[in-house]
């Protein structure tokens, strides 16, 4: 199925409504029916419920049977574009190649499935080691037992559950296509490649995002596409990194997009969203919130290179969200929480912006008219709030953000104002071809304008920064329509 140019929602099979495949698509064809052109399923395989919600599996080509199975997606398939994920760079210390190595060391037939620290670096070569990019504050190696009581440090990019595989080899690429061929026999369209930027090492480099790294992202997507999938790269770093990645692949995230919406908001100034809009890449996905947190690194800079958003504004940005959220995001992020990242905000998009329903409709506008094809996640798409039980329970950072919402649930958050002012702006955003055509950003005296046109259809926001006043114009079959943002939210 052609991936269709509308609004596409991200969550987990276990954590909305019935908590399974079967009862998602039944959540699609009833109470959210016509909004959402396409579904990310996060991670459905086995365990979904492992150490990293379902990023470390044991077995990725098989759907954990608590979910249900291939032909339950198949069937979602049939109707809707479907993403899932390839975690391309590890798979759990679980898995049965993984316990083979363990039982018999060098002598199982896994072994080079895996990476060591030997695999990459000598013993001397710690100056190396150092130059390693970290996107946690954990070593890069896992000491583990093997066949004769030998201890061998295994690369472990994320977790010590989570064991690097050497996507170059032979065996590495077998599992690659055998996760390939589940896909494409079950109506999968779209494939986010997980962790990509760290899947190739080279010793004396950052072993993120190296030219080798590029090869392999443009090779695993050309095998995708021989197949009738197309690949998403899932890479946060400094924005020129996303353009340079967009040109050689079918899509990119948007990462940038989510602090430069909040900025702006904040601060009451779109200078560095304008620019940014103006140079972004086209073809991208666009998100506000994901199961991730909020992305600080994509605005940054980077070593001599500039950011998006200088130092100053970055701290104004984090403090913000720590504002608004009434501190609970400073419980989840950092050394605050387990799991953590160096380069995210934990927190809800919703209490980012302190819970305020017009502020968080005028983000949601400004990502459906931004470039891109747009994705909403499910806890953002009901207005869901910071989930301090469940970083309580498991003190993991991102757990704030990863509710589990049942049918009652979800019924009451259909009737919030700002939730039925958001399915009234995401059919606005899936019914008008001007966002098939060509776009446009500007900033004078004041007001930010995004624009898209399409022979005689256009669709415009305009944005007052002065008091954030925001109105919608459309033209459509030679009608004209004028939508103020503040009355979609009070009709």
């Amino acid at each position: 199925m052609s991936v269709r140019n509308g609004v596409q929602l991200i969550t987990y099979a276990d954590r909305l409504g019935e908590g399974t495949i079967s009862g998602l698509n039944t959540l699609l064809n009833q109470q959210f029916q016509g909004l959402f052109t396409g579904v990310h399923i996060l991670p459905f395989y086995y365990p979904f419920d492992g150490e990293d919600a379902g990023f470390d599996p044991i077995d990725h080509t098989a759907v954990d049977s608590r979910l249900g199975n291939w032909e339950d997606v198949k069937q979602m398939g049939s109707s809707v574009n479907i993403m899932a994920d390839l975690i391309v760079n590890h798979m759990s210390a679980q898995s049965d190649e993984f316990q083979d190595v363990l039982s018999r060391g060098t002598h199982s037939e896994y072994w080079p499935l895996f990476l060591t620290k030997g695999s990459i670096f000598n013993e001397d070569n710690a100056s190396d080691i150092d130059k390693v990019f970290r996107p946690r504050p954990t070593p890069c190696f896992s000491d583990y037992t093997v066949g004769d009581n030998e201890t061998v440090p295994f690369w472990t990019t994320f977790t010590s559950n989570q064991i690097d595989i050497d996507v170059e080899s032979d065996l590495g690429q077998r599992y690659l296509t055998s996760i390939l061929k589940a896909f494409t026999t079950s109506n999968i369209d779209l494939i986010r490649l997980d962790a990509a930027g760290y899947a190739i090492k080279r010793a004396g480099s950052s072993c993120f995002m190296l030219e080798e790294t590029f090869a392999f992202i443009e090779d695993l997507s050309d095998r995708a596409r021989k197949m009738d999938m197309q690949c998403l790269v899932e890479i946060h770093s400094h924005y020129e990194t996303q353009i340079a990645i967009a040109e050689r692949c079918d899509s990119v995230y948007d990462f940038a997009l989510p602090p430069l919406v909040l900025h702006t908001l904040f601060s009451k100034n779109a200078d560095a969203l304008a620019h940014w809009l103006s140079i972004s890449p086209r073809n991208c996905f666009t998100v506000l919130d994901t199961h991730d947190g909020i992305g600080i690194v994509d605005v940054g800079p980077s070593g001599d290179k500039a950011g998006l958003l200088t130092e100053s504004q970055i701290d104004a940005l984090v403090e913000g969200i720590h504002k608004n959220s009434k501190e609970q995001s400073k419980q989840a992020t950092g050394a605050a929480a387990s799991n953590v990242d160096l380069y995210q905000i934990n927190c809800t998009y919703y209490d980012a912006l302190g819970q305020d329903d017009y502020q968080y409709l005028l983000a949601r506008a400004i990502q459906f008219f931004s470039p891109g094809i747009p994705q909403v996640y499910y806890g953002g798409f009901l207005a869901a709030t910071n989930d301090m039980d469940l970083l309580a329970k498991t003190n993991v950072g991102r757990d704030i953000n990863r509710p589990h919402l049942n049918t009652d649930y979800i019924e009451r958050a259909m009737e919030k104002p700002v939730v039925k002012a958001l399915v009234k702006l995401i059919k606005l955003r899936n019914q008008s071809p001007a966002f098939d055509g060509e776009f446009s950003v500007s900033l004078n005296e004041g007001y930010l304008t995004l624009r898209w046109e399409q022979g005689e259809e256009t669709a415009q926001l305009t944005v007052n920064m002065a008091n954030l006043e925001a109105y919608i114009d459309i033209e459509k079959n030679s009608v004209r329509s004028n939508i103020s943002l503040s009355h979609l939210l009070s009709a």
